[in-house]
């Protein structure tokens, strides 16, 4: 059990002056970037991970946490603006949010989606300021052989529900796998598939991969498929009433249960690797409009609808770091590069690292709650700011991304070869998107395929080579038979689609 005197000086630690600057400079990175569609926060966090290096570690993170934060904040500002969601996620927000900015109240929909934010967001972080200490002290208990059957379950999970296809979801999964093995056997030290470079003893960086598959590529992807202008038209707001251009305290406390409903969906889901923000809001509006009374109000303009998809959407994002630090296992890409800024800094997530870095974890947990205030406070004076932000051109934005991608591996890895990684990483990426594979689930499965093996050579000794020994290991046995119904559930589903 954490000290109580480790949970105090972890708080302390972050209630700092340069761990405010960073928290407050991340929110404003990631809702500047949220507003821009196509950039995000998922790919200014990829950029941003190697200049982390040269700072301490909670600063460092709680950096990533704030752009990451700030992102779904910012994300709702184009979805309502300009119907073009600035994050996958604010799709569902933008159901409701443009038609009541078309009806003139652009800052009554952008605040209400700050709002229910916020709400969101702070619910799924106390959840998890609550119980990921006891989780970890659980996971504590598992042996090689539950973490071998944990990782199956989880792989199960992640290939069926981030992809479109969970067939191609398994094979994405096994190629990150396979890219995991590269550098030196952990179990008997012997090199593998580096082609005579020793720069691949140690494996393929971490950073370069993971700035490569998921930063570099979507700018690929996205200039591909650039359009030169967006057709729809911002909302007027000369002459508008006072009221249009504020939530009242009736109006967000009518909201309550709406609010609520998508904190509870959005942190549920969040815990459970690889489902996902979108699939949260998009499950939270369904919700709403159906338990709602008037469902004929819903995308044409209804508060509740634009509540309801943020609080969810940004509930996610705490509840994702659940099974990060209690399990070490990512629950989604920005808890992958949670975990790679994690790794630069020599710390490994997982049930140790409470144990380990308990004053860390403390401080980050005081991080996400500063970045929770910074992200209303930002909100309240840049929502207007950002609505401007969505007009630059892409050529000017992308261009400096991949600048900014380049700079930053050279720094994170220590010369070219780990951009000539990145730049191969990112021809792979494109192609796996291009026909239809989950860069995600790749990043996921190469993060933990390591520690997979390691689990699995353990497991095998202990094993002794017999299936039925794991009548002996019951937990185990559980979450294999839950991995197996799991995805003969989810290839039946995918079947079902096809008919």
């Amino acid at each position: 059990m954490v000290d109580f005197s480790v949970i105090l000086a972890g708080f302390a630690d972050a209630f700092t002056p340069i761990n405010l600057m960073f928290v407050v400079f991340g929110v404003m990175l990631g809702q500047f970037v949220g507003a821009m569609p196509g950039i995000g926060p998922v790919m200014a966090m990829a950029i941003a991970i190697p200049f982390t290096f040269v700072i301490d570690p909670l600063p460092a993170i709680a950096f990533l946490v704030g752009i990451n934060k700030g992102g779904l904040v910012g994300g709702a500002v184009p979805a309502i603006l300009i119907n073009t969601p600035g994050t996958p996620d604010a799709a569902a927000t933008a159901m409701d949010g443009h038609p009541l900015a078309q009806q003139g109240k652009p800052e009554k929909a952008t605040k209400m989606a700050l709002y229910s934010s916020v709400t969101g967001d702070t619910f799924s972080d106390i959840v998890l300021v609550t119980i990921s200490a006891p989780l970890a002290l659980v996971a504590l208990k598992m042996g090689p052989v539950e973490i071998l059957a944990l990782m199956v379950f989880a792989f199960s999970v992640i290939a069926g529900l981030v992809g479109k296809s969970i067939s191609k979801g398994i094979i994405a999964a096994a190629l990150g796998m396979l890219a995991a093995t590269v550098g030196l056997d952990p179990e008997h030290a012997t090199p593998r598939y580096y082609f005579g470079y020793f720069e691949l003893f140690d494996g393929l960086p971490l950073a370069a991969v993971a700035i490569g598959m998921l930063a570099v590529a979507e700018i690929l992807r996205r200039l591909a498929s650039s359009k030169k202008g967006f057709s729809a038209a911002i909302a007027q707001q000369k002459d508008m009433m006072p009221e249009d251009r504020r939530v009242s305290f009736a109006e967000y406390w009518a909201c309550r249960f709406t609010m609520v409903r998508g904190a509870f969906i959005g942190t549920i889901l969040g815990a459970l690797p690889g489902v996902g923000s979108t699939a949260a809001a998009f499950m939270s509006y369904a919700a709403t409009k159906k338990s709602s009374k008037d469902p004929e109000s819903f995308g044409k303009g209804n508060l509740q609808g634009i509540a309801a998809a943020e609080s969810a959407n940004s509930a996610v994002m705490g509840a994702n770091l659940i099974p990060l630090l209690t399990l070490g296992i990512p629950g989604s890409v920005g808890a992958a590069l949670i975990i790679s800024a994690f790794v630069i800094h020599g710390i490994q997530p997982g049930p140790l690292l409470f144990e380990e870095q308990g004053r860390l974890v403390y401080g980050l947990f005081g991080a996400m709650i500063m970045a929770n205030f910074a992200n209303l406070f930002v909100g309240q004076l840049g929502l207007r700011l950002w609505s401007f932000v969505i007009r630059a051109p892409e050529s000017v934005i992308f261009s400096t991304a991949i600048l900014l991608c380049i700079a930053g591996v050279y720094l994170a890895t220590g010369g070219l070869f780990g951009v000539i990684i990145m730049l191969m990483a990112a021809a792979l990426g494109y192609v796996m998107t291009s026909f239809g594979f989950s860069p995600v689930i790749f990043i996921i499965a190469f993060f933990l395929g390591g520690r997979f093996e390691i689990a699995l050579s353990q497991s095998l000794v202990l094993l002794d080579g017999n299936v039925l020994a794991l009548i002996n290991y019951p937990i185990a046995l559980a979450l294999f038979a839950i991995a197996l119904i799991t995805m003969v559930w989810m290839i039946w589903a995918d079947r079902q689609k096809e008919l």
